[in-house]
């Protein structure tokens, strides 16, 4: 496909991902430096810990810099934690907790209970014939969205996957099963125009 997607891996289910474009024929890069961005089509902010993620982005400096490649209009998309940090507000978040703002939702931090409460769903998503079976672990929940972001999957009345622009954001972790749909709407909705 000749298109380059961008892993943090700064802590977080990144190789899951890894896998999962592999099987698509795309492309990946890990990014833990400045200098891995160079080059990137779009990237992926995966599930993991969004505090830890935070704290990682500004120590590492690669925080401003990934700022600046989503306001490049690159195509993104955040599973789980990377929802967290790609929202515009953070309900229950740390006070020193920055997100990058760069899709119209309100999420609330682990809403659906501790790693003990993790469930499996399946899910009919707008863009798919046959529902996909989602994994949600420690998820967060949109409490608002705004008109313009679009819902591309709900579970019962919860917003659990949608788009806004180049911004592609999950509540459930698509990474941790063998199907591949959901990587491939990314790549075909938001990386074709990139």
């Amino acid at each position: 496909m000749g298109r380059l997607v961008g892993l943090l891996a700064l802590q977080g289910a990144f190789a899951a991902h890894e896998l999962a474009f592999a099987e698509l024929g795309v492309d990946t890069r890990q990014v833990r430096t400045v200098e891995d961005l160079v080059g990137l089509d779009a990237l992926v902010i995966p599930g993991g810990e969004s505090t830890t993620i935070s704290m990682l982005l500004e120590s590492s400096g690669l925080f401003d810099p990934v700022a600046k490649f989503i306001d490049e209009g690159h195509a993104i998309f955040g599973t789980c934690a990377g929802m967290i940090l790609l929202a515009t507000t953070v309900h229950d978040a740390r006070p020193d907790q920055r997100s990058f703002g760069a899709i119209e939702i309100d999420v609330r931090r682990n809403a659906y209970g501790r790693q003990v409460d993790s469930f499996e769903a399946d899910i009919e998503v707008t863009e798919l014939q046959t529902p996909f079976h989602a994994v949600f672990i420690r998820a967060p929940q949109v409490v608002h969205a705004s008109d313009s972001v679009e819902v591309l999957a709900r579970h019962e009345d919860d917003i659990v996957l949608a788009r806004q622009g180049a911004i592609m954001v999950a509540s459930f972790h698509p990474e941790l099963t063998a199907d591949t749909r959901i990587h491939e709407i990314f790549v075909n909705k938001l990386m074709r125009s990139n």
